[in-house]
């Protein structure tokens, strides 16, 4: 029986609908998507940037990256909003149907973990040069655990750990710039060039928007904490907006003044060890995401396989240590070449989604019917041959396509081949009762 129901504390209603009075204002939830933004990811993508551009090639991809990001995460929050539902409950009623929704929640749940698992080593290793005393085995332990915790909680916790984390962001990332102006002048900084191999506009911003696709499709999952679709917009470009340019274009300054892309080596020449640690323990903030949306992904996956609505905080607890464990493993590297693969994979997912939501509306009458009982359509697909050729052309061009932005052109080519599909190709016959696997 699917969880309609599920109102647990800290459950955040895992396979039902967010009611209106268990959401928040947009600062709370524009915190969160700013944590994702202020982080080692980001300062290490604006190093990056710095280190093969010059300053406003740098804020041109930073650009057209920004609004690519915005663009799709705007469309597919406001979708979150209005029903109330995270990506991949959601996508049961926007093209996938249960079978889909099935195989994407697998894509999400493996995906999300494996990024765990990799940040969470990250975080580790960091903490283990900074303060050493434990083997790194150890401080990966403690370092999964804490940030399992922080999850099972539920969103209340991960809003605290905002509130900590992003103004001691923000605070280095004044700190460093301001370390690096005392000896650079900012015009010298802006009007030098790259100072490492060269890197084109089109690599900058397929760097930019590759970086926080997979985010941005996985809106829904934040936005449904909203009350409105105008905070949904305020959120989004307020805070990919600073997120992009005022970390990232900090960090391009900071490669050009210390001509270097290694992030932990810039901090550690313009701030010290406090920095450093403060940029490490960020991480935490992004990290905290990727287990969240793997958990929602994982009690719908087994809620459409076997049929049970497992509660949130398990599935957290769950999938928590999967990914603590697979960052204890040695062998994270050989596991990463997969973890690109699958996130070549959820780009398309958004082209499709927003296309059956805003354009072919094909569910929205029993969206909206049921949204006025709080409760989930009565009904539900099967499968949706459409959606599927669609997301199987969507990432045959993303991965074997590369003129332009990859993920952007899978996005595309899924959405428009989606709309194009499911014209041509008969309805799915075969419907479920959403209480039904």
């Amino acid at each position: 029986m699917t969880g309609h129901g599920a109102t647990k504390d800290h459950d955040d209603y895992a396979l039902g609908r967010m009611p209106r009075t268990a959401r928040h204002g947009w600062i709370t939830v524009a915190m969160q998507r700013f944590g994702q933004l202020s982080c080692l990811s980001q300062f290490m993508l604006g190093a990056t940037l710095g280190y093969g551009m010059s300053f406003w090639d740098a804020f041109l991809a930073l650009t057209l990256g920004a609004v690519i990001l915005e663009v799709v995460a705007i469309f597919i929050g406001i979708a979150g909003q209005r029903e109330g539902l995270g990506t991949v409950m959601l996508s049961r009623w926007a093209g996938f149907g249960r079978h889909g929704s099935s195989l994407l929640s697998l894509v999400v749940t493996v995906s999300l973990v494996g990024w765990f698992a990799v940040q969470n080593a990250v975080f580790a290793t960091g903490i283990q040069s900074l303060l050493g005393g434990l083997p790194l085995w150890s401080w990966s332990l403690l370092c999964g655990l804490a940030v399992t915790l922080v999850v099972a909680y539920g969103i209340s916790a991960m809003a605290w750990l905002a509130y900590f984390t992003v103004p001691a962001f923000l605070v280095l990332a004044g700190w460093s710039i301001l370390a690096a102006l005392q000896q650079h002048s900012l015009a010298d900084l802006i009007a030098s060039p790259a100072p490492g191999p060269s890197l084109s506009l089109t690599q900058g911003a397929t760097l930019v928007a590759g970086g926080f696709i997979i985010g941005a499709v996985v809106t829904p999952d934040m936005s449904r904490f909203n009350r409105s679709p105008w905070d949904v917009v305020k959120q989004t470009v307020i805070s990919i907006t600073f997120g992009e340019y005022l970390i990232g274009l900090i960090a391009v300054l900071l490669a050009h003044a210390v001509k270097s892309a290694d992030v932990v080596a810039i901090i550690v020449t313009t701030t010290n060890v406090a920095g450093t640690i403060i940029l490490v323990t960020s991480t935490m903030k992004i990290n905290d995401w990727n287990l969240y949306s793997a958990s929602l992904g994982s009690v719908s996956l087994l809620d459409a396989v076997i049929g049970r609505a497992v509660d949130r905080r398990i599935a957290t607890v769950a999938v928590g240590l999967l990914g603590t464990v697979l960052s204890i493993w040695g062998g994270l590297e050989q596991f990463t070449p997969f973890l690109l693969f699958l996130g070549t994979a959820v780009p398309p997912v958004g082209g499709i989604m927003i296309v059956d939501y805003f354009v072919l509306r094909r569910s929205r009458a029993a969206l909206d019917a049921s949204a006025l009982r709080n409760e989930l359509p009565g009904e539900i697909e099967g499968w949706n041959l459409p959606c599927l050729l669609a997301w199987a052309g969507g990432l045959a061009t993303g991965l074997w396509f590369d003129a332009g932005i990859p993920s952007l052109n899978a996005l595309a080519v899924a959405g428009i081949a989606y709309w194009l599909l499911a014209r041509l190709l008969p309805a799915p016959a075969r419907r479920f009762s959403s209480s039904q696997v």
